[in-house]
């Protein structure tokens, strides 16, 4: 007889799927019942990450640890549970005049989530990871104690966390700061790009922009490999909206949000659909270069519009790979990776390059480095794993690293910024695999 609360559970890509106990509840004590009585516990927050982060044989939901805490409107510093999501800080925060510092691609990740990934955005180059602007949190480690973790209590403990995928407890509250901003709104430029030559040069001249971000297409080859378009944007100032926008600079006007209501056929998405919609998004942009004002969920979660946009891979799911290869070697690795993608078939419908600046030495466990970082998605085929050993060879050539978050394929050897992975309670089938190698 299955125990009460085994559930088939998958995150967002619906790859892999597994059938392990979850839990959830807001009282510590019987969270603490939970970790004591249970071995390889992983915690997990809105399920919003790819391949198999946050999955494991006895799962702790953070989704009923939704409450805020505090609010400082004067210093821009908000605590909170660490189930609750980025959306719903962004609900309360942009109305006075702040956003977060970093975010993702989506909003609807938890607070806990962000930190133990230690996100990064569109801006890395110039402000760094979520973890620069977390203050400290509370974490409950394997014996079911509370400790206060930050720069100066428990610093290692802080540090080991960040970035760590759940490897030293679960995550219960944080506190951290917000930036200030005049406006909802963004002054982004558009700008296209024929090939890798010039879209590096774009990144090199956008560097003084905050956020820079290039959908590239990833199905191109020789003269045209790595044709894209380069987003880069920078918070509007009041005064620079338009007249209709002035009134409420800090207000969003409802939106209408479709959904995908069902999964699609799996022959949809295949090489050449992915071609024609690469086509057809590069044309759609009848100019060089445009300049426009957008709100910041359009700059930001263009995905998040569409609710359940996952259903589009099919059943069989999809993965998102995200690797990063240093700096001095971005174009060179970049070219190489975009090569073996357009030879293998498996287009990808998503691709989208950054830049990378320097990241703390202090965060071991984070993902960026100085270089150039691209993700792409990828629908779940019987010829996937043979491509993402080759991304991998390339990626480790080049002195490169696989972001754990997305991650559900990767070799162990690409992981071995993680430390004392054997040693711990809290355990996710991701740990195992980078165990096992």
């Amino acid at each position: 007889m299955k125990p009460n609360f085994v559930q088939k559970v998958t995150n967002w890509g619906n790859f892999p799927v597994v059938e392990k106990e979850m839990k959830s509840e807001d009282s510590f004590k019987k969270i603490k019942d939970f970790v004591l009585t249970h071995n390889e516990v992983i915690a997990r927050g809105n399920g919003r990450c790819y391949g198999d982060a946050s999955l494991g044989e006895n799962i702790f939901s953070t989704k009923k640890l939704n409450k805020f805490i505090s609010f400082d409107r004067l210093n821009g510093i908000i605590e909170c549970e660490s189930g609750v999501l980025l959306s719903e800080v962004l609900e309360i925060s942009v109305p006075q005049g702040y956003f977060l510092y970093v975010t993702p691609g989506t909003k609807f990740v938890s607070v806990g989530g962000a930190i133990a990934s230690d996100v990064h955005g569109k801006n890395h180059h110039a402000e760094g990871c979520f973890s620069e602007y977390v203050i400290e949190f509370k974490l409950m480690i394997e014996n079911g104690e509370i400790i206060n973790c930050s720069r100066e209590e428990n610093a290692e403990k802080f540090w080991a966390t960040i970035g760590g995928m759940g490897l030293t407890g679960i995550i219960l509250s944080a506190k951290f700061k917000l930036k200030n901003i005049e406006s909802a709104y963004i002054r982004q430029e558009s700008i296209k790009a024929e090939n890798l030559d010039e879209i590096f040069k774009l990144f090199e001249e956008s560097e003084s922009w905050t956020y820079n971000v290039a959908w590239i297409d990833c199905l191109q080859t020789g003269k045209h490999i790595g044709k894209s378009i380069l987003m880069r944007g920078e918070h509007a100032f009041q005064h620079e909206l338009p007249q209709h926008l002035k009134e409420k600079p800090l207000r969003l006007k409802k939106k209408f949000e479709p959904a995908v209501p069902f999964y699609f056929p799996g022959f949809i998405l295949n090489k050449l659909t992915v071609k024609i919609f690469n086509l057809l998004y590069f044309k759609k942009q009848t100019k060089k270069e445009v300049k426009s004002i957008v709100d910041y969920e359009t700059f930001f979660y263009p995905l998040d519009v569409v609710n359940d946009w996952n259903k589009i891979y099919g059943k069989s799911g999809f993965i998102q790979y995200q690797m990063v290869i240093p700096k001095e070697k971005g174009k060179e690795g970049m070219k190489k990776i975009l090569e073996t993608i357009a030879g293998s078939g498996n287009g990808s419908f998503l691709a989208v390059l950054k830049l990378f600046g320097k990241n703390n030495p202090e965060a071991y466990n984070s993902f960026p480095m100085e270089g150039y970082t691209l993700a792409l998605d990828f629908r779940v085929n019987s010829k996937l794993k043979t491509l993402i050993g080759q991304l991998d060879n390339i990626v480790q050539e080049y002195g490169g690293r696989i972001y754990l978050t997305k991650d559900s394929m990767s070799k162990s050897s690409l992981t071995n910024y993680l430390k004392n992975i054997q040693n711990s309670k809290f355990v996710s089938l991701q740990h195992k695999r980078i165990i096992k190698g």
